[in-house]
């Protein structure tokens, strides 16, 4: 049989266990069809790119199905007539991903993560380098600088210059 990957977000104002019942209900409309599901993972309840239907979150579920192609028509049929679906996409691939998904893989390697105490901490000391800024002050000091209108006098163009240009 094909293996299919299926991804549907649900509305943000329903609970994680009513999300759980709508995956249960999904899953024996697949296994009515003669079909399994290998893996299904919660990914929580996320941020969406753009509003939907009025909604700017969304409980998003993976499922990896192992059934024929009329089994997964009919669960997609049954997800764009439930209200509580926002979006899903099905999609048909080569071979089942075992273990966690890149989703739940991300969510781990960021926990695992060591922390820095400082913003810099990886940085070298910048004690050994030289004086950047030779005789000149640095460029916040104002105070050297000439005021605006003092020194060399531009003179204006002549007509017969500015024809030439």
């Amino acid at each position: 049989m094909p293996y299919y990957e299926c991804v549907f977000i649900t509305r943000q104002d329903i609970s994680a266990p009513q999300v759980e019942a709508l995956t249960d209900h999904f899953a024996k409309v697949v296994e009515d069809g003669g079909g399994t599901i290998a893996k299904r993972e919660y990914w929580g309840l996320r941020s969406l790119s753009y509003r939907i239907r009025k909604n700017r979150k969304g409980h998003y579920m993976l499922l990896n199905i192992d059934a024929a192609a009329p089994a997964v028509l009919e669960m997609e049929r049954q997800m764009s007539l439930n209200e509580d679906i926002v979006r899903h996409l099905t999609v048909r691939v080569e071979e089942l991903q075992e273990g966690p998904s890149a989703m739940m893989q991300s969510r781990a390697s960021r926990d695992d993560r060591p922390r820095r105490e400082d913003r810099f901490g990886d940085r070298p000391p910048r004690g050994d380098r030289e004086d950047r800024f030779g005789d000149r002050p640095p460029r916040g000091d104002r105070s050297e600088r000439r005021p605006f209108g003092e020194g060399e006098a531009i003179a204006p163009l002549s007509p017969a210059a500015v024809e030439q240009e």
